[in-house]
């Protein structure tokens, strides 16, 4: 089977930083996976993203070496089991807030004697090769969405599940439970210490630590207090941005020629 590349770059001491597709093309995504991302993730919880493109998502971004990925929109075993089957080698899930919903979806997510994972690895086996169903409970990487007060209460026995790889921590949501104003770069006290301690107690358990960021600056200042793997904004947010900043220099620029001709 293919292995997981995430999982050699940080067992290499290095950092993980992610792409977040929210456009539902695999054009987008095609160009996206070749911008130099250790993995790409599609976001069918918030993006306008469905099944199908999802699926034809995951073939453009296996044209890269980042690693194919996508945020569920919500821990039901149907969606996670045709994601994992159309080639996925990682499982974001959000709003995990117990122990037992951690535990449904690990074992939605893998393979007996581990979960319930139902056999039919259709594309998955194109992707990751003919010995996929023997390694991808170990090579395929689930991570749970820590964002709220009641996840936080509950952390310890979340983080006690067996076969959750790591924590992702939506940074807004977290925010918004806690009765802040919700944000991608919290400078709120509780807030980071509530990061913080989701980060250092997954880490303590051998667990890969993620988070959601607003840009570069962001992510790094992420990865220095620790987390291992950062996303910045999503597509469409870094389109929006390119071509405001492009659109901002041509006028400002034509502005200035014209004021120059009286």
């Amino acid at each position: 089977m293919r292995k997981n590349a995430i999982k050699k770059i940080l067992a290499e001491g290095g950092r993980v930083l992610n792409a977040w597709c929210s456009i539902p093309s695999s054009y987008s995504a095609e160009i996206m996976a070749h911008q130099g991302w250790d993995s790409v993730t599609i976001d069918l919880q918030h993006g306008a993203v469905d099944y199908q493109v999802a699926f034809t998502m995951l073939q453009s971004i296996s044209t890269t070496n980042a690693v194919p990925m996508a945020r569920i929109p919500w821990n039901d075993p149907a969606i996670i089991m045709k994601l994992l089957d159309a080639g996925a080698y990682g499982l974001i899930c959000p709003m995990i807030n117990s122990k037992a919903e951690a535990e449904a979806f690990v074992g939605a997510a893998r393979y007996a004697p581990q979960g319930y994972r139902s056999f039919g690895p259709n594309r998955a086996v194109q992707y990751a090769g003919a010995d996929y169903w023997q390694h991808a409970n170990e090579e395929v990487l689930l991570f749970a969405m820590i964002e709220t007060t009641k996840a936080l209460e509950n952390l310890d026995e979340i983080l006690s599940v067996p076969g959750l790889d790591g924590v992702y921590i939506g940074p807004s949501d977290l925010s918004l439970s806690m009765g802040k104003t919700p944000t991608l770069d919290p400078t709120d006290p509780d807030v980071l210490a509530a990061m913080d301690t989701i980060r250092t107690r997954a880490q303590a358990k051998g667990l890969i630590a993620g988070a959601h960021t607003d840009s570069a600056k962001t992510a790094l200042k992420r990865f220095n207090e620790g987390f291992q793997l950062c996303t910045i904004l999503n597509d469409a947010r870094l389109l929006a941005m390119a071509a405001q900043a492009a659109v901002r220099e041509a006028k400002g620029q034509a502005q200035a020629q014209a004021a120059k001709t009286y």
